[in-house]
């Protein structure tokens, strides 16, 4: 069909992302050095920031052989009304790797990263001294 004469072109919705997908490249782009750390920070909430800055000052996702790790698959499950949790399988060549990240939906209708995760070491827990 076309627009009448005058009138604004009729436009398809283009699909939206889904926000496990928009942070999963989000976070992998900073794990993998191609974004910095810092541009997480309107992103996150809670401990999220630290833990990325942690996994990202080890290097994790970081390859030396040239290849650009890519998001393969994501997976999610939802607890509770505004908050999903994720996983996301991540290859670089050969190799996967697995992401886990918790998004919640704020009062001001965003998405925020609250925990990510990659296989191997954990964040040491603050102390609640």
């Amino acid at each position: 069909p076309t627009a009448a004469p005058g009138a604004a072109p009729l436009l398809r919705a283009l699909p939206q992302p889904r926000p496990t997908d928009h942070f999963a490249d989000l976070l992998l782009a900073v794990l993998s050095g191609q974004r910095p750390v810092h541009s997480m920070l309107r992103h996150t909430a809670g401990r999220a920031y630290d833990e990325l800055a942690w996994l990202t000052e080890r290097g994790t996702l970081r390859t030396t052989r040239g290849t650009r790790p890519v998001v393969r698959d994501i997976g999610y499950f939802v607890p509770r009304a505004g908050a999903i949790e994720a996983f996301a399988r991540i290859g670089a060549g050969d190799r996967l790797r697995a992401m886990a990240f918790r998004l919640e939906h704020g009062p001001d209708n965003r998405w925020r990263c609250t925990a990510v995760e990659l296989g191997g070491p954990r964040m040491p827990a603050p102390d609640d001294d």
